[in-house]
């Protein structure tokens, strides 16, 4: 019998666990290791951040949807991998035993990179449902007192929709409560234009995305890089395409979402450069398994990916579901083959699908493959969008409760764009 662990919990080692688990069958084990006892839907942060949702909307306990598919979960945070002795340990001290293992654990959010960014500074995170709770907390004393805002990305960030998101649905919230002329507003990005998204742009994002801010009044400054937070004060580096800085921002702030640089988890990154690259992201290859240890596979976002293209301020590359969906059904395929002493041959196909709420719009785009030039690249917006994310985060976490092994954001992606083209 072997035994499968799992590390992390949510959009990529939730769907690991059951997708491994339905391919191996009652002969294998698979266990479930998570610091957090719960499963978040995090793309419905920024709701939470808003008032729009609560914890309770977007979470469930994970010990019963797990157990009912015969899986092991522990809730415990992973203090050490050994993998020469195929152990991982636990913060508890004890030691749990693998013959494979996945690391799934998302990423470390790098704040202190940036002095005064983050919760424990003086901006809030749309991150975690955490943060996302305490982000909701300042929101309800701030449009009391309404001032400016600065929302966006600081340098080395790789996930950027949720910054657009919030900060429009942020725009849109304000409206319907009639003091949107009092909150000055503006986007700081590392991006070199809008709607590059860490992708190299996705369609014409740069118009559409340009268009929709200069209609909701949002100003930007693009090749940005954050220097330091002050309270109630940002202090920006704005650069040309030579990476030289060419004037310098004091931008004065009541309320300010930023989102930040990524990193590898403690437990992971401590492991060394056989497993992980420098910012502390396992190194994978075309199987999803790690280079040296090929017993240890990994998906999601604490994998290390290039990114796309050089830009002016650092910027990393986006892992979305859909990526990560099929990252996962490549795992579980060639764990099974390795098992039956085949060689692997499930390759992930490293597409991106993002579905960005506007609060009363949206945008969605899809970019198959990632990295450019591009076999299909699309890109919309519109209101259907909105309703099409409120519909999806309802039915992903049905699915997830309930254990469903279906490609649910591959789904998505083919019948909005099989929807739009009748239409066109």
């Amino acid at each position: 019998m072997a035994h499968v662990v799992i590390i992390g919990a949510s959009t990529g080692g939730l769907p690991a666990a059951y997708e491994i688990k339905a391919e191996l069958g009652k002969a294998h084990k698979v266990t479930v290791i998570s610091a957090q006892p719960n499963f978040h839907f995090v793309p419905s942060n920024p709701w939470v951040a808003v008032g729009w949702r609560t914890r309770a909307d977007i979470s469930f306990e994970l010990a019963g949807p797990l157990q009912n598919k015969d899986i092991e979960f522990i809730a415990q945070m992973v203090t050490e991998i050994k993998p020469d002795a195929n152990q991982v340990v636990l913060k508890d001290g004890r030691s749990i035993d693998y013959d494979y293992l996945v690391i799934a654990t998302g990423p470390k959010l790098a704040f202190d990179e940036v002095e005064g960014l983050g919760p424990k500074g003086h901006t809030v995170s749309v991150c975690t449902v955490d943060h996302a709770e305490q982000a909701y907390e300042k929101w309800q004393a701030f449009v009391a007192e309404p001032g400016p805002i600065v929302v966006g990305a600081a340098q080395g960030a790789s996930c950027f929709g949720p910054a657009y998101e919030f900060a429009m649905i942020m725009d849109t919230d304000l409206r319907r409560r009639k003091i949107r002329n009092k909150v000055p507003m503006t986007y700081v990005t590392s991006e070199p234009y809008i709607g590059h998204l860490g992708l190299g742009g996705v369609g014409d994002s740069k118009g559409l995305l340009e268009a929709e801010m200069r209609q909701r009044h949002i100003k930007w400054i693009c090749n940005a890089k954050v220097t330091r937070v002050e309270a109630g004060k940002m202090f920006v580096a704005e650069h040309n395409d030579k990476g030289e800085v060419i004037k310098e921002h004091e931008l004065p702030f009541k309320y300010s979402m930023m989102l930040p640089a990524f990193k590898g988890v403690d437990a992971v990154a401590a492991v060394g450069e056989d497993l992980v690259n420098p910012r502390g992201f396992v190194k994978v290859d075309q199987f999803q398994r790690n280079p040296k240890w090929k017993n240890i596979y990994s998906v999601g976002v604490c994998i290390a990916i290039p990114p796309v293209e050089a830009t002016p301020v650092p910027t990393g590359t986006p892992k979305t579901g859909y990526m990560i969906e099929s990252m996962v059904a490549a795992t579980a395929h060639n764990i099974m083959h390795d098992i039956r002493g085949e060689a692997p041959e499930k390759v992930a196909t490293w597409n991106a699908f993002c579905l960005a709420d506007m609060g009363d719009t949206g945008a969605a785009f899809l970019a198959l493959p990632q990295i450019p030039p591009r076999n299909v690249t699309w890109f919309k917006t519109g209101k259907w969008v909105h309703w099409a994310k409120v519909a999806f985060e309802k039915y992903f976490i049905w699915n997830m409760k309930r254990g469903s092994t279906e490609p649910l954001f591959q789904k998505l992606a083919l019948r909005i764009i099989g929807l739009n083209r009748l239409k066109e």
